[in-house]
């Protein structure tokens, strides 16, 4: 059918002028240009046009050669095709699977680790790898099923969005790949290997020692002097690359130690109320909600009122201006293996116990198995840290960029305490509140402290807005 065609083709349009060239050419002329008496049609001549026996019959030249010589060219040529058509390989359809989008804030990441290997089946959505960002550890998907062909990209590249990772074939056969540096050994490798052991097998008989050369004490070394320091051998050690999201923590520490002017006030609050309403409504919210009840929501709506009364602490600065929020938006430090992330409760002075119980769960768990986004991190007006989880008796905490201050939770410790003139024992907590003194001054931030340690102490206040 589609000779037909290009033979109709050039029935209709293209013989008349391939005729009327031939004719002016005598027989064994040269022509002076390449390719002149060739038309655009002939370029695509294969075996069987009837095209070829007219021009060979002319006896005409092209480039000084016989035009028997470009016929016998056409007929060795057998991969010049009429037009070019894109088939799948005999393996199947090949995917490529790229890094995909990774926030507005992030132009790049490295390539962590791969979680797959060549040869390996996986399926749609799958990850095969994993980029480590600034903020965030983001999967890349298998964009089909199919078998991993090969990887593009390397362990510790940086990658942008779009960047090729892996290639994917979507046949069910299993394709076997050598690394280039995995090669199998030859067989003439193989062969020499035994042959090398004889002979070293062999050396020691013959070259032997006489036995009445004399033995040459060997001098010990020498002692090093006292002055000089014991380092440990350099065996004994391990370099191993920061991750940027380890990068990104240290940079911005850094950063709000040489911009902010830094300040802590403490104060210890008694957490006896708050335990006992825990202790006595533990089962009945959790039976109603699905949720435990936790301290750290009792922080959350006390830091929630100390905000609402003392709005500075809420407030940035930006260049020469002051900007105050009217909204609170309170991020949580959660400790990862891979680092710290602070994930955000947006809107909490909107939400009760139980509204914060579950998103502090959600965001906990999505932190800890690196499943967490970019937009549940951006933002946030004040931070809490609990470091007392890990047992931390008192710390000073440092802020988190751009906000102004930060509250540092710690241990729950039994201590004697004066209460009501007697010597009894009580769960006592230090809380920390460390500043911007550039923004907010001593006095707000007693304030501050202060209504914390109402609230917690008696829960009740909050009900009365007290």
């Amino acid at each position: 059918m589609m000779w037909s065609i290009v033979r109709r083709k050039v029935a209709s349009t293209g013989s008349s002028r391939l005729g009327q060239s031939i004719g002016r050419v005598r027989p064994a002329a040269v022509i002076s240009h390449p390719r002149t008496y060739i038309a655009d049609e002939t370029l695509h001549i294969r075996r069987g046009s009837k095209l070829i026996p007219n021009v060979r019959n002319q006896g005409c030249y092209d480039n000084s050669r016989p035009v028997r010589n470009v016929v016998s060219y056409f007929r060795s040529n057998e991969s010049v095709s009429m037009w070019s058509r894109s088939f799948s390989s005999d393996s199947g359809e090949l995917v490529e699977a790229v890094v995909p989008f990774m926030g507005e804030s992030i132009t790049d990441g490295t390539l962590a680790t791969f979680l797959k290997k060549p040869g390996d089946h996986v399926d749609i959505d799958e990850p095969i790898a994993q980029v480590e960002t600034d903020k965030v550890t983001i999967d890349v998907a298998s964009p089909e099923s199919g078998i991993i062909k090969e990887f593009v990209a390397k362990e510790g590249d940086t990658v942008e969005p779009g960047t090729k990772v892996a290639i994917i074939s979507k046949s069910s056969e299993v394709a076997t790949h050598v690394a280039p540096s995995e090669k199998p050994p030859s067989k003439a490798a193989s062969e020499s290997a035994p042959v090398e052991t004889k002979v070293e097998k062999q050396m020691p008989k013959a070259e032997t020692t006489p036995k009445d050369k004399p033995k040459v004490p060997s001098t010990p070394p020498p002692r090093p002097s006292a002055s000089e320091p014991q380092l440990p051998p350099k065996e004994r050690e391990r370099r191993v690359p920061m991750t940027r999201l380890r990068k990104r923590v240290a940079t911005r520490l850094k950063d709000s130690q040489n911009t902010f002017a830094l300040l802590t006030t403490f104060n210890d609050v008694d957490m006896t109320n708050l335990m006992k309403l825990r202790s006595e409504y533990k089962d009945a919210f959790l039976e109603k909600h699905g949720v435990k009840l936790g301290l750290m929501s009792g922080f959350v709506k006390a830091a929630v009122s100390g905000l609402q009364n003392q709005p500075i602490i809420n407030a940035v600065i930006d260049g020469d201006d002051i900007i105050y929020r009217d909204y609170i938006d309170i991020s949580i430090a959660v400790g990862t293996p891979k680092g710290l992330v602070v994930p955000v409760i947006r809107n909490a002075e909107k939400m009760n116990f139980a509204d914060i119980e579950k998103e502090i769960n959600t965001l906990a768990k999505k932190a800890t198995n690196g499943s967490i986004s970019i937009d549940e991190m951006a933002g946030g007006s004040f931070t809490i840290s609990n470091g007392g989880v890990y047992g931390s008796l008192l710390s000073t905490p440092i802020i988190n960029p751009p906000q102004s201050a930060i509250l540092g939770m710690h241990s729950i410790v039994n201590r004697p305490m004066v209460v009501g003139g007697e010597i009894v024992s009580r769960p006592m907590m230090y809380i920390a509140l460390t500043y911007d003194h550039r923004l907010i001054d001593g006095r707000e931030a007693v304030y501050f402290l202060r209504r914390i340690k109402d609230v917690i102490e008696d829960p009740r206040r909050l009900l009365l807005d007290i």
